[in-house]
């Protein structure tokens, strides 16, 4: 009689009890604003900071963490994301004003900050509304937007480490330069502090709706798009143009690939235009940097983040 072959358990099986919710293969195109990409293995939403520390306290070590928020400036592979994808709900969302300063958690949308804020007559964060995603995101990226970015306004962080521990940061030792900051990479940022200014809520109202009208205008607000693909380079001489006009010099605006296009209407912007796979958009991205470096010799740096596995039939491009 053959011995029955052991199984190795779920990985869900493996994790420690928690007052949040686990989600075995999570569909991730649901959330993602590319609406495409693989499922998570098991995703978790955490009852509260509490119970966050807790699970990454009590997690085995070998389990990969991954953290996503509103699903705006990624790209989430057909593959999926193996181990743990992190999501921040409700309970992380809250926002906070007192005199010039705002508390906030890292779940809470960037857009609603800006808005919270102008009804309280609190200036100096209108640019949020204009930037996709929620607040630990933005302090991820050193997020901005309009002539202002995470850095100008934040006065201190907090995130909670790998092993649960909880830390409270300065901006100064957050390290933030052109859209990134030097934080480590497995902090979860679960709130901040930001630093305003008074004026009349009239006026920071009348300047978020400005910012919302060049947005419609020049952005394709409504496609499923990731935001800005690219960074802008340097403002060297071998460049001295943003992002979208160097892909305009390389004739890339409307060039496609499969179910993915560069925007007509803002060629920083790859689309979904109907179909199309994660592989579609990376490989049409690579392709703009590859003519892009022919054409101008600037290499343009990937802006949204790309995570998760390729399937098997991807081709890895060189950088």
């Amino acid at each position: 009689m053959m011995a029955r072959r052991a199984t190795a358990p779920r990985l869900i099986e493996r994790l420690p009890s928690v007052r949040g919710r686990y989600t075995e293969n999570a569909p991730l195109s649901r959330i993602t604003w590319f609406a495409v990409g693989g499922p998570a293995e098991v995703m978790f939403k955490p009852a509260d900071e509490t119970d966050l520390a807790a699970f990454l306290a009590a997690k085995p070590t070998d389990v990969p963490i991954t953290v996503i928020g509103v699903g705006s400036n990624i790209l989430v592979r057909d593959g999926g994301i193996k181990g743990v994808v992190i999501r921040l709900g409700r309970n992380f969302a809250r926002i906070a004003i007192d005199g010039t300063t705002v508390d906030t958690g890292a779940g809470a949308l960037d857009t609603n900050v800006s808005r919270v804020c102008a009804g309280s007559g609190l200036a100096g964060l209108e640019f949020l509304s204009g930037v996709p995603g929620t607040i630990g995101g933005a302090l991820r990226m050193n997020a901005g937007a309009y002539g202002a970015d995470m850095a100008a306004v934040t006065m201190s962080a907090r995130a909670i480490d790998s092993a649960g521990i909880t830390h409270q940061i300065s901006s100064a030792r957050m390290g933030f330069e052109y859209r990134r900051s030097a934080a480590a990479k497995d902090w979860i940022f679960v709130g901040a502090s930001l630093r305003g200014h008074q004026d009349e809520p009239t006026d920071i109202k009348a300047r978020i709706e400005d910012i919302a009208k060049v947005r419609q205008e020049s952005q394709p607000t409504r496609a499923r798009t990731g935001g800005s693909t690219f960074k802008n380079p340097p403002r060297v001489e071998s460049s001295g143009c943003q992002a979208w006009q160097l892909i305009e010099q390389a004739g890339c605006r409307g060039l496609r690939r499969g179910g993915a296009v560069v925007s007509e209407k803002h060629c920083n912007f790859l689309v979904n235009d109907g179909g199309a796979t994660a592989a579609d958009i990376e490989t049409l991205g690579e392709e703009i940097r590859r003519r892009v470096a022919e054409t101008t010799g600037v290499t343009l740096e990937w802006e949204i983040r790309r995570i998760g596995n390729h399937l098997p039939a991807f081709k890895e491009v060189e950088t």
